[in-house]
């Protein structure tokens, strides 16, 4: 229905509606509808514990569940309505085209640029992250070096001074390393193990030669019966012996150790309970430290020298200036489940200031996967390193080797400059776009509201607005098509009132016609009849009757009009009223159709035609007479008393009615009448070629031989078992095929009372 507006005191009155409207939808949202029921029924129970736990202090386990449950039921209730209110903003905010194609164009324009330059800024910060995690590993690597480099030369010095200057080499090498490298400690362990031949030890990374450690002194073997420290050894306890993994030509790699961190108050409820054990508030913080162990030049070393560089504050400060980038904090992967694998050294340690892993996580953190060994075992194991890097730092780093222009290098005044240009680029692109978008927008949507005014007023019955046409586009095109189409509108209602009225007027021919046959079955003593007439459109063309004649005589008559339609309708309401006037006045078949012929020949159109079989069953001579003017065969399928009850097409001679030929001569000389006798069972078949002709999709018809064939193996069943019989196999052989033809058909059984009756 259209929608009007007032104006005036209505309208004013009207104003204050929205509001009564929408506290009325409030209330029926809340009370009326399951979700709004769940968070009111939710809000009660939890108003009703809150007063029930300030009593008792301590909720119960039952009554925590229920305030559970009411949690979830409100917040079920609220997502839905939060679901409900999100679909209504989207009805409301999208109903118009223009919100709809602004929103389109931000999708195709602005999200995929975000989104591209959120590709890159993430490739960037990956090159990055790889990068420092390249720098980290490089660094522990220099570190692991310069352990093997001073475990290398102290074992050699030690070989050379003898074993009685060995701890004096060993605090003299701490001394003058421990400035640079924080936490250096070195521990000469005493072995025993045959080496065979062996090359000198090889040098270490860093490059550095050692002048006299390549003069090898093959036969020289002392061994030093305790072991010798030198350092804080405050991360891990010295080592008693060499791991039977480590061969002969040394080691050195990551390993890592944890210690004991305690929290303030972990250490209270400690002192409090006089525990020994680990607090559950404890927990571990791990380190890295590099290890190296080198034996002497010689085929039966009796010591080896081992070396811990701790990676501590003064190595991540290195780092840092070195690279950009900061350690953080260390964690283990778990190790492999293997049976000989153990866990990190270490010992129970005091307070640590290392911050817990979770609070060093910046904007920039990245982490790095380091292998270190279990000294022990040998097993390898991964380390996880947090890291947080400066990306400016690391830059200016990469760009430091390149020329200066002004007081920026090379390299940063180009990606300054790319960056201003490229992004000035951008925006002057995004801004002309939108702007252009926008008017197109606008030039589309006027064409739409156009459109939906213009289909307004159609709606509303006036059929001469006309929208203007203010574009050459298609936009053009369109207001011109609705402008057609406007005006052929009102024509094309009036058409369907025609329509509607000729098709009220056929439904009203076809009751009239379906009235003109016979109602039911015909009732008569001995025998059984049943008939069916389909038309193939609202009205049709076939015909069939039951005329009774008295004397238990009775005539059955079909017939068919040439075409389809309301012609051939008109034709048979004409020819049932001649043949009921005609059947009172002959008595035989043959001389009822000559004179019908005589006189449909001259009303009948010199197109058309009639085919009709005409039978007269006299039960009390228990005889049939009957005569075919040019209408289908008639199927006789024998009774009981007959030997054989093979199904008999019969077809005597007989001429169309209707032709206006030699004043129908040749159709009285052509027709020929025939009787048959009746006997207990005889079942005759009438049909129209509608029957015999039906077609499926192949353009196969069901013809007359799969007729008889079929009412000879259904003969003993009833007569209205037969016909639905006969028209479920028509169906199923037609399938989907349309029906081109009217079908009649009508069943004569001759019952065990006829000869009671004749």
């Amino acid at each position: 229905m259209p929608r009007y507006r007032s104006s005036g005191p209505a309208a004013s009155r009207s104003a204050l509606t929205p509001a009564v409207e929408w506290g009325a939808g409030i209330r029926h949202a809340l009370l009326h509808t399951l979700p709004g029921r769940a968070i009111v029924l939710g809000l009660l129970i939890k108003l009703g514990l809150a007063p029930l736990r300030l009593v008792l202090g301590v909720t119960p386990a039952f009554l925590s569940v229920v305030d559970t449950v009411a949690g979830i039921a409100i917040a079920a209730g609220l997502a839905w309505f939060v679901f409900r209110l999100l679909v209504l903003a989207k009805r409301r905010l999208l109903w118009r085209v223009r919100r709809k194609l602004i929103v389109s164009y931000i999708f195709i324009g602005f999200v995929p640029a975000i989104l591209i330059g959120a590709f890159f800024v993430l490739c960037g910060l990956l090159l990055f992250y790889n990068f420092s995690s390249y720098l980290v590993q490089t660094q522990l690597r220099e570190l692991e070096g310069q352990a093997r480099f001073f475990a290398s030369s102290a074992a050699i010095e030690i070989q050379r001074a003898g074993a009685r200057e060995a701890a004096a080499i060993v605090q003299r090498k701490q001394a003058n390393g421990a400035a640079q490298y924080e936490g250096l400690s070195i521990a000469v362990v005493p072995v025993g193990r045959s080496c065979g031949s062996r090359s000198p030890l090889p040098a270490p990374d860093s490059g550095s030669r050692i002048p006299d450690a390549t003069i090898r002194i093959p036969n020289s073997r002392f061994e030093i019966p305790n072991s010798i420290t030198a350092g804080p050894w405050s991360h891990v306890d010295p080592p008693a012996a060499i791991p039977a993994w480590i061969g002969c030509d040394g080691f050195s790699g990551l390993m890592a150790y944890s210690h004991a961190h305690r929290t303030a108050s972990s250490q209270a409820s400690r002192a409090a309970d006089g525990q020994t054990a680990r607090s559950a508030k404890d927990h571990e913080d791990t380190h890295m430290f590099l290890r190296a162990a080198a034996y002497p030049d010689s085929a039966s070393p009796g010591y080896a020298v081992v070396v811990d560089l701790v990676v501590g504050d003064q190595s991540k400060q290195r780092l840092r200036r070195a690279t950009g980038v900061d350690l953080k904090t260390v964690s283990t992967v778990p190790f492999t489940d293997r049976p000989d694998a153990k866990p990190l050294e270490g010992r129970p340690g005091g307070e640590s200031d290392a911050a817990s892993p979770s609070s060093n996580a910046g904007p920039l953190s990245w982490v790095t996967l380091l292998t270190y060994h279990d000294w022990h075992t040998g097993v390898a194991g991964m380390l996880l390193v947090s890291t947080q890097l400066s990306i400016a730092e690391i830059y200016d780093r990469i760009a430091a080797a390149q020329g200066l222009i002004g007081n920026r290098s090379f390299g940063q005044a180009l990606l300054l400059a790319l960056l201003v240009i490229v992004g000035g680029l951008f925006l002057v692109i995004e801004t002309v776009a939108f702007v252009v978008g926008l008017a197109l927008a606008k030039s589309i949507t006027g064409s739409v509201h156009e459109l939906f005014t213009g289909t307004e007023r159609v709606r509303q019955g006036d059929f001469t607005h006309k929208i203007a046409v203010k574009a050459q586009d298609q936009l053009g095109e369109l207001a011109e098509s609705f402008n057609s189409m406007t005006a052929s509108i009102e024509d094309l209602l009036r058409q369907a009132a025609e329509k509607k009225r000729l098709e009220e007027e056929l439904r009203i021919a076809h009751e009239i016609q379906m009235s003109l046959l016979p109602q039911g079955p015909l009732m008569m003593p001995g025998l059984s009849v049943t008939a069916l007439c389909v038309p193939a459109r609202e009205v049709g063309g076939d015909y069939y009757d039951f005329l009774p004649l008295g004397d238990q005589r009775v005539g059955v008559l079909i017939a068919d009009v040439s075409g389809k339609g309301t012609s051939a309708a008109l034709y048979m309401a004409e020819l049932k009223g001649l043949m009921l006037s005609l059947s009172e006045i002959h008595r035989s078949p043959r001389t009822l159709l000559i004179a019908a012929n005589r006189i449909i020949a001259q009303h009948l159109d010199a197109r058309s035609f009639i085919t009709m079989t005409y039978a007269i069953l006299d039960l009390q001579a228990r005889t049939m007479t009957y005569a075919r003017a040019g209408h289908t065969p008639l199927i006789y399928v024998p009774g009981t008393g007959v030997e054989s009850r093979r199904a008999q097409i019969l077809a005597p001679d007989g001429l169309v009615l209707g032709l206006k030929i030699d004043d129908g001569e040749m159709f009285e000389r052509l027709l020929e009448e025939d009787t048959i006798p009746l006997h207990a069972g005889d079942l005759y078949l009438f049909f129209t070629d509608g029957i015999s002709e039906a077609m499926n999709a192949d353009d196969d018809c069901f013809g007359e031989t799969r007729l008889g064939q079929l009412a000879e193996d259904h003969a003993d069943l009833p007569s209205d078992v037969l016909r639905e019989r006969v028209l479920r196999e028509i169906s199923a052989f037609v399938g989907d095929a349309p029906q081109h033809d009217d079908m009649t058909m009508i069943l004569l059984k001759v019952d065990e009372v006829a000869a009671a009756v004749a």
